[in-house]
């Protein structure tokens, strides 16, 4: 693969969020368990991961609504953030792309947001859009620090 192509669509490309922001800020990324829905469907005893506006959130204490067989497991592997504004599970709209939400479905994606998944979930990570410019280089304006339940962890 050359530096210029992207990830396969169901991947989800993420920074853990327990890394301290000077040994974080430009780790090579991680691949989230191979995080596409086969990784969730195939692998029951992973985790289950799911990216909402950019940040990545473990919702296997949720495993009966995100696990194999369940109701919402289409949006576990990706950043389904357009799905989750617009309550659709549709294959086309389960992706990070906002433009064209109305109000009322980007007042309904802050709801359940802040509401369900931050109210819920732990924090794991951040996608590579959230952290990353499309070029790939580093975003001067992500601050881990500014993050939704961002903690540094003793880890090294």
């Amino acid at each position: 693969m050359s530096d210029t192509s992207k990830p396969p669509a169901h991947r989800l490309n993420w920074i853990s969020a327990s890394i301290p922001p000077s040994k974080q800020d430009f780790l090579p990324r991680k691949k989230c368990l191979d995080c596409g829905v086969k990784a969730a469907r195939l692998h029951e005893d992973q985790p289950i991961y799911l990216a909402v506006k950019g940040v990545v959130f473990d919702v296997t204490s949720g495993k009966e609504f995100y696990g194999k067989g369940a109701p919402y497991n289409a949006l576990v592997g990706k950043d389904s953030t357009r799905g989750i504004a617009k309550m659709t599970l549709d294959p086309a709209d389960l992706t990070h792309e906002t433009t064209g939400l109305t109000e009322e479905e980007l007042k309904s994606l802050d709801e359940t947001f802040n509401n369900v998944y931050k109210a819920k979930y732990p924090i794991v990570g951040y996608t590579a859009r959230r952290i990353l410019n499309e070029d790939g280089s580093p975003n001067p304006n992500f601050k881990p620090e500014d993050q939704p339940h961002f903690t540094i962890k003793d880890e090294f």
